[in-house]
């Protein structure tokens, strides 16, 4: 994902899943960081990458997006990042019967014939979109949500890994796509 973006010229810093960049301290920090580096102090977007698990107990990581999404900062959530995107933002979440553990997992692009195969491995899955939110992917297979976009602002998650190629470069077109949005948000 770092290396997806790196390529497109964005400047990444990574945290951990728990740190807060809306503290002072850590807002300080960052400030610093992106000076020294003769970059914009503030931050410009943020991407809530995958990680294991049930999503609600990451409810810190939750709380942060959630500000971020008052902030109105650019979002873009992968794999476990889709999933917390939809939970701060009013959805809900709930285990599958049979996760998703392949990358062959075919993903239906909504309002269009495409369908993209994509890599993917979780054991949950966005049951309910959350308020302003469309669904952007849907899953060939069982149905299931692999993607929301907000119908206003920038917005937006997959479940499945963007920076996987099961094919050539399937669906790497979503980072272009969202740091268009960031761009055009400046």
């Amino acid at each position: 994902m770092i290396q997806c973006m790196q390529r497109r010229g964005a400047n990444v810093i990574m945290v951990p899943w728990d740190y807060d960049p809306f503290v002072k301290q850590n807002a300080n920090h960052l400030r610093e960081l992106l000076q020294e580096e003769g970059l914009r102090s503030e931050i410009e977007g943020i991407v809530i990458s995958n990680g294991p698990g049930d999503p609600k107990y990451a409810d810190r990581t939750i709380a942060i997006t959630k500000r971020a999404l008052e902030e109105k900062i650019p979002l873009l959530g992968i794999c476990l990042g889709h999933q917390l995107l939809s939970l701060a933002a009013g959805g809900n979440t709930k285990k599958l019967k049979f996760g998703h553990r392949s990358q062959n997992q075919p993903c239906q692009m909504e309002g269009s014939a495409r369908c993209f195969i994509t890599t993917q491995n979780h054991g949950f899955e966005v049951s309910d979109l959350p308020p302003g939110f469309k669904t952007w992917f849907t899953n060939a297979n069982d149905n299931t949500n692999e993607g929301i976009i907000h119908t206003k602002l920038p917005f937006m998650s997959v479940q499945f890994h963007p920076e996987a190629t099961p094919g050539p470069v399937d669906t790497e077109w979503i980072f272009d796509y969202y740091l268009n949005k960031v761009k055009s948000k400046q």
